[in-house]
């Protein structure tokens, strides 16, 4: 394979870490859109009058403290490489939701399930590499980032778009010292685009049995909906320092209350499809999902046009429409915009759950 001097040869790969900010080999290869993790220190400058003296000091200037941040946006993959470290999303929905699941379970043959729900993040730590490419020497250099952990999330597709993730992190360190690990990417590596936007249901009784959630009764939304973005925030104490620990952070931890919002772009179809639900103020399960077969026709078991299609689910048993504005701006069809969060419904339900069927097998 080449090597470029541009983001040709850029690689994004993670791993689980066992101990908060310790590095661990990266092997979870990722193609991605873009990245802008950066290392960011805490600088101070002494402000000490000396007689005569009008600038800063170099001398007296220190780095108090260390900061990583950054965003990495993906392209929603499929699953349909059966490979023991896929370059599967779920990884990222199990450190994004703060997810239990280790290992997807088996739905037939080759096509395995995996259901994600909303969780506590605590003990929940990524080491990154982002492969950045320079053009000096035409050479790959690694950033290596320790103790990142996700703190916000976000999914959208829109008409005519591949769905994208984009998850935002906070980190402990940065280190250039660590060797650049080897990308491998699996084959094949479909996509989920707008066209697989195959459920869209409103309303209904949502229930869970055996850790899955379901929406029985649910109807079809009437309006056409053009673009859905679907975000999750968990507030974390960030800035855990103390002496000792040189200007590095301890783990965060959450500190106030998660939220997970979201919009739907439609057309104004019918006010009592979707104004009515926002001016009823009540709560109404939603349920979005994705499914595909693979390029031969083929689900995820390899039957052809089969029972268990590549999935990418979204279950909201409690969604309460927050905005739904509807305005005349033009002589074109009247566009609508609901904006909608997710609550706790006081059962078993979780607030939301996102579920893969695909072929991936491995613990995550």
């Amino acid at each position: 394979m080449p090597t470029y001097a541009s983001g040709l040869s850029g690689q994004v790969l993670a791993v689980a870490e066992s101990v908060y900010g310790t590095a661990v080999v990266t092997n979870h290869s990722y193609e991605f859109l873009s990245e802008n993790f950066q290392y960011v220190p805490g600088w101070l400058d002494g402000q000490g009058l000396k007689a005569g003296q009008a600038y800063n000091r170099a001398t007296r200037t220190v780095v108090s403290q260390i900061d990583v941040n950054g965003d990495l946006t993906m392209e929603h993959t499929s699953g349909e490489a059966a490979n023991a470290i896929a370059d599967s999303m779920g990884f990222w929905w199990k450190f994004a939701l703060g997810s239990t699941l280790v290992t997807p379970t088996v739905v037939v043959g080759t096509a395995f399930k995996q259901v994600h729900t909303n969780g506590s993040k605590a003990g929940q730590f990524l080491t990154v590499q982002v492969g950045r490419p320079q053009i000096s020497g035409v050479t790959v250099q690694p950033f290596t980032y320790t103790g990142v952990k996700v703190t916000d999330w976000e999914f959208s597709c829109n008409d005519n778009q591949i769905a994208q993730l984009k998850v935002t992190c906070d980190g402990r360190n940065e280190s250039t010292a660590v060797g650049l690990a080897a990308a491998s990417y699996p084959t094949p590596n479909g996509l989920f685009s707008f066209a697989n936007a195959t459920v869209m249901t409103i309303g209904g009784t949502a229930s869970t049995s055996a850790g899955e959630t379901t929406i029985a009764g649910g109807s079809a939304l009437g309006s056409a909906v053009n673009g859905v973005v679907i975000t999750g925030t968990t507030p974390m104490k960030v800035d855990r320092r103390g002496l000792g620990n040189a200007g590095l952070k301890n783990e965060p931890i959450e500190n106030a209350i998660p939220t997970i919002t979201g919009t739907l772009t439609t057309e104004f179809f019918s006010r009592t499809e979707l104004y009515d639900v926002f001016k009823g103020a009540g709560t109404t399960p939603l349920q979005i999902d994705f499914t595909k077969f693979d390029s031969a026709g083929n689900d995820a078991n390899g039957a052809a046009a089969g029972a268990n299609p590549y999935r990418l689910s979204f279950i909201i048993p409690a969604a309460r429409f927050k905005s739904g504005s509807v305005n005349v701006n033009s002589p074109d069809v009247i566009p609508q915009t609901i904006g909608f969060q997710a609550y706790d419904d006081g059962t078993t339900n979780p607030v939301i759950q996102v579920k893969l069927v695909s072929k991936e097998s491995s613990a995550i």
